[in-house]
């Protein structure tokens, strides 16, 4: 299509053609090139002189390159210089910042360097002192790690610093502590020699503490910042308090408890206490109750004391123990808490940190220290109690049960302890108390035979009546107690003294059984532990009623009711009825004899049987009811053996059971 509309026939043809047109060009050109000669000349020479001015150019600005390199170079030295001498100056003046700052932790105010080296610890100066402390706790937490740059704990400086904080930290709390001990000491001896603070004669003087407590409280914060400078020194100061107060609490003690015995409205002549086989019980109940009033007192007086006593030293010689909850108030809460120190707390990291694990231990050892001693107080009133009655022991016990429980498991251990051996104690007299007359129980083994009831059996429902107005609180198990061990050996010591003379044994039994029931017969109703006594002796009379009763019967009617028994003996070996009456000593010949002889009379073999059941009864009151079971008796046999003869005999007549108990009905 292209060849067509150019006109081109054939491509070959088209080629030469062009070549030839450029080769026409190409000739022109070389032309009129070399027409222009002389203007390529004049532009040659303008060109090598542009070339010229072009390297002079270039070697110029070469030059000015160095130059504007040095000049360069010049300037970021310039610069470099001057950058390290700005950042030099911020680091000289950062660096004089914390020289201040380390100089002002190393430097020592004079003030405080006064009070922690001075010989000062009124309470006047005290102020100054907390100050001082404080200061030197927080300069001393301030010089070590992470509270200052470790590279500063290094330096030799930090390092003598420390060790003179060290020296001066050592200097007070030696100060201090000899200060305390001396000051605790000396307290107390004032209290020990100004009489008014005990009781006198004629006049019982509750302990009075608020004073000292009072001064305590001005050394209170003291002793929290030394326990932070010197956890170690806490121990001597301790024991010296414990020491000073253990002689204050000893002597409020002894005096309460000898004004206590002495203004005790009791007889002038002691009072002795018989036991079971003596004369008498000579106690009187008024003594008795004053001196159980008097325990109280003193246990009401002194264990709040003591419970306050402990919750303060525990606060106050910086124990960590939780508030103390003490149940035995009552009473005595005349004062304001004495638990509260005033004490808060210097560091919260210290107060705060978790301290699960309370150094109980530590406390009740030093408790020990500070109480020991105080109970042999407790232990004179609770032995002159049980010399004037033994029965004190009851309601004393009782009292310190209530107190015991209301103790509760906390930093006061040795209060519960006190109550606990108080307790034991109490307990033991009691028991040696009950040994003693149990023993006099037993020795009446040893008498003549004795008729009648025993001494001790009324006298046992005296003792018991008595007890029981001494019951209070949980002293129930002790008195249970006692009973079991009394009625015990009663019961076996009357067995045995009923052995002795065999013939006679089931009226001594039955005598005392029913004395013992009658005596006792209100306090059973009320009392579980003598109601189950109770029944006891109610089985053995029965049974003894019974044996005696049996023995009168077949002492009258012994043919009757030996021909009544040979029946039953044979029936048993399967002999058959029929064949009964023609066993020997049994035929109706026999059976009309015995008849006979038994029955005829049979007015007087009853009179004769109420005769011997009132023979050897010392007890008139006992006959009614034992006749009356004796005649129930004689008729329930006498019915077994009529039924037996209507069975064996039904020929045979007999008296009937309604004749008989119409005569004995009419006797």
């Amino acid at each position: 299509m292209c060849s067509y509309i150019m006109g081109i026939g054939e491509a070959e043809a088209f080629s030469e053609r062009l070549k030839r047109e450029l080769q026409a060009l190409e000739a022109a050109n070389v032309h009129a090139i070399l027409e222009s000669e002389p203007l390529i000349d004049e532009v040659l020479q303008g060109l090598e002189a542009a070339s010229n001015c072009v390297e002079d150019m270039d070697e110029w600005l070469g030059m000015f390159n160095v130059k504007l390199r040095h000049m360069r170079e010049d300037i970021e030295s310039i610069e470099t210089r001057n950058n390290k001498l700005e950042m030099q100056n911020v680091n000289n003046r950062t660096l004089i910042q914390e020289l201040d700052k380390l100089l002002e932790q190393l430097s020592i105010p004079s003030e405080y360097s006064a009070c922690l080296t001075g010989d000062s610890f009124d309470e006047a100066q005290m102020l100054q002192n907390m100050e001082a402390c404080e200061w030197l706790t927080t300069a001393m937490r301030g010089l070590e790690v992470p509270n200052i740059d470790p590279t500063y704990a290094k330096m030799r400086a930090v390092k003598e610093k420390r060790g003179e904080l060290q020296i001066i930290k050592s200097v007070f709390v030696g100060k201090a502590s000899e200060y305390l001990r001396s000051y605790f000491a000396s307290f107390v001896d004032f209290m020990l020699n100004d009489k008014n603070y005990f009781s006198q004669r004629g006049q019982l003087k509750r302990p009075d503490h608020a004073d000292l407590r009072y001064k305590c409280r001005t050394y209170a914060r003291l002793l929290k910042h030394l326990k932070i400078l010197d956890k170690n020194c806490l121990g001597p100061l301790r024991k010296a308090y414990c020491s000073s107060l253990n002689l204050l609490l000893r002597r409020e003690a002894r005096e309460f408890a000898n004004e206590l015995r002495a203004s005790a409205k009791t007889s002038k002549t002691p009072t002795v206490w018989e036991g079971f086989m003596g004369s008498g019980q000579n106690v009187n109940s008024a003594d008795t109750a004053a001196v159980s009033e008097a325990y109280a007192k003193i246990l009401t007086i002194f264990i709040p004391l003591l419970v306050d006593e402990s919750s303060f030293f525990a606060h106050f010689m910086c124990f960590e123990v939780p508030s103390l909850v003490d149940g035995n108030k009552t009473g005595h809460n005349d004062q304001k808490n004495d638990d509260d120190l005033g004490i808060m707390d210097i560091d919260e990291n210290d107060s705060k940190s978790g301290k699960n694990s309370v150094d109980f231990a530590a406390l009740n050892e030093s408790l020990q220290d500070l109480l020991d001693g105080i109970q042999e107080d407790f232990a004179a009133v609770v032995d002159w109690a049980h010399k004037i009655d033994p029965l004190c022991c009851i309601s004393m016990h009782g009292t310190t049960e209530r107190y015991l429980s209301g103790q509760k498991a906390d930093a006061a251990g040795f209060v519960r302890i006190l109550l606990g051996d108080l307790e034991s104690r109490i307990s033991m007299q009691f028991s040696r108390f009950v040994d003693e007359a149990c023993h006099q129980i037993e020795r009446s083994e040893r008498n003549a035979r004795q008729t009648g009831v025993l001494p001790y059996i009324p006298r046992f429902a005296s003792l018991a009546t008595r007890m029981e107005q001494y019951v209070a609180g949980q002293s129930r198990d002790l008195v249970d107690q006692a009973y079991t061990k009394f009625v015990s050996i009663m019961f076996v010591t009357l067995e045995k003294n009923a052995q002795t003379d065999p013939k006679y044994a089931d009226i001594f039994l039955i005598e005392n059984y029913a004395a013992f029931q009658n005596s006792l017969y209100d306090l059973a109703n009320v009392v579980p532990t003598l109601a189950k006594f109770y029944h006891q002796a109610s089985e053995a009379y029965e049974q003894a009623c019974t044996r005696h009763i049996s023995v009168i019967i077949y002492y009258q009617f012994e043919r009757l009711f030996q021909f009544a028994r040979k029946i039953e003996d044979l029936i048993l070996n399967n002999v058959a009825p029929e064949e009964i009456p023609f066993q020997v000593g049994l035929s109706k010949a026999d059976l009309r004899k015995t008849l006979k002889s038994s029955l005829s009379g049979v007015d007087k073999s009853i009179a004769a049987m109420y005769k011997k059941l009132h023979k050897n009864l010392t007890s008139e009151e006992l006959l009614p009811s034992l006749w009356n079971k004796c005649k129930n008796d004689f008729l329930d046999k006498y019915e077994t053996f009529v039924q037996l003869v209507a069975r064996i005999y039904p020929a045979e007549s007999v008296p009937s059971v309604a004749e008989l108990r119409d005569l004995l009905a009419s006797m």
